[in-house]
Formats: structure tokens, C-alpha cells, sequence
């Protein structure tokens, strides 16, 4: 299959949110990366802009009734950048995990330029 996109990792956040989940969860998360590579056109249950943000948008990762998500961002269009990830356990997105999450973004931005 064909990228459209690319998708890197900022750091170490991504892949120690990773190493904690099951190979089941792993996979899944793969799978949704995977979307998110190759379609043109990602739906939004697989990846959403979070609202009231700047460019953040959260990967949506569901196996059973457990969900999981991923922050990330595009740099140049083409290029996503994978920030941080946790299990949500709350219909709302806990604000400190956004904060994290917006506070990498802007490291990243700090350092590239």
C-alpha cells in the first residue's frame, strides 16, 4: 500500500505509552497507524481534531469496550508527528493529558527551528 502520509515519533513519549499495552492493543494501535498512513481521506473514528486546539489532533484506538489515544500533529501536511498516549477512562479528554500533549507540540517546533 501506498503512504500518503508519514508518521514519526517525537521522542520516547509514543513508544513508552507502547511498550505498556498488550500485543492485542499494540497491533490495534499498528492498524490505526497504518489508516492513517495510507488513506487519503482518515475517518474520524480513527483520527479527530480535538476541539478548542491548535492543529492537536488524537489517533482513536477502541478494543472491546476499552479506548485508547494517541496525540499528534501534522508538520508540512504530510509529515505526522505522534506525541503522547494514554488509556481514557472518561467520556472527556483529561485537560493534563491535552496539556502534555500541546506543551510537546510546542518542544518540537522550539528544537526544529
Amino acid at each position: 500500500m501506498e503512504k500518503v502520509r508519514e508518521i514519526v515519533a517525537y521522542k520516547n513519549y509514543f513508544e513508552e505509552f507502547l511498550n505498556q499495552q498488550t500485543k492485542k492493543v499494540q497491533d490495534k494501535i499498528y492498524k490505526i497507524l497504518e489508516a492513517i498512513e495510507t488513506l487519503e481521506h482518515v475517518p474520524k473514528n480513527y483520527l479527530e481534531h480535538l476541539t478548542g486546539t491548535e492543529g492537536l489532533y488524537e489517533a482513536k484506538i477502541k478494543l472491546g469496550s476499552n479506548i485508547w489515544r494517541v496525540f499528534c500533529f501534522f508538520d508540512s501536511g504530510r509529515l505526522v508527528i505522534l506525541l503522547n498516549g494514554f488509556q481514557k477512562k472518561t467520556q472527556k479528554t483529561p485537560k493534563k493529558e491535552i496539556d502534555k500533549a500541546i506543551k510537546l507540540k510546542n518542544q518540537y517546533y522550539e528544537e526544529k527551528s
